[in-house]
């Protein structure tokens, strides 16, 4: 592993380990184990640097959300696959999930590095869905990001309770909530 992602990665886990306001420059070169002179080399203050480590959780999740993604499928399969796709990713990577659904909004985080996309433009292919469910009257008339960001936060919801162990996740739990997330969404 590199420097830089050496400290990207300590940051990471000082902020899901202390929350972003507690995580100072000194812990981050002690986690890390590079000198001042390092940090500043890749970063010139906290913000850019919590950018970057955004912007390398975002482009993770792009990735996981694309998997075994079939343009072709149907509606209902593309859905399902986006949606366990992002349940997927937070199962096996919770600090960048939440790292993620925490500081979307914050201030930290630029206007333009939010309104990005990632490598697959992950973004764009589920908004089309929606708009295409809509136009095929089999999804809900709402707003298509809106739609979108009720997707997101079902899983959101249901990753928490997992994470804090309120109940398992097994394969009934998955397809319980593949379900319910498809028909909350349906006409």
């Amino acid at each position: 592993m590199s420097k830089k992602q050496d400290i990207m990665t300590a940051t990471l886990d000082l902020i899901d380990e202390e929350g972003l306001q507690s995580v100072t420059f000194s812990k981050i070169f002690k986690r890390a184990n590079v000198g001042s002179g390092t940090m500043y080399n890749y970063f010139a203050n906290k913000e850019e640097l919590v950018n970057a480590v955004y912007k390398e959780a975002r482009m993770l999740m792009g990735d996981y959300l694309m998997r075994d993604y079939n343009p072709e499928a149907s509606l209902y399969e593309r859905f399902r696959c986006l949606q366990l796709n992002r349940l997927q990713f937070g199962i096996h990577c919770p600090k960048e999930f939440m790292f993620i659904d925490s500081f979307s909004y914050s201030p930290y985080i630029s206007p333009e590095l939010r309104a990005m996309d990632d490598a697959h433009n992950s973004r764009d292919v589920i908004i089309s869905l929606i708009i295409e469910g809509q136009k095929q009257g089999i999804l809900k008339e709402m707003d298509s990001h809106l739609c979108h960001q009720l997707m997101h936060g079902m899983i959101a919801s249901i990753l928490k309770g997992y994470y804090v162990k309120k109940y398992p996740m097994n394969e009934l739990q998955i397809q319980q909530i593949m379900e319910a997330s498809w028909k909350a969404i349906l006409v």
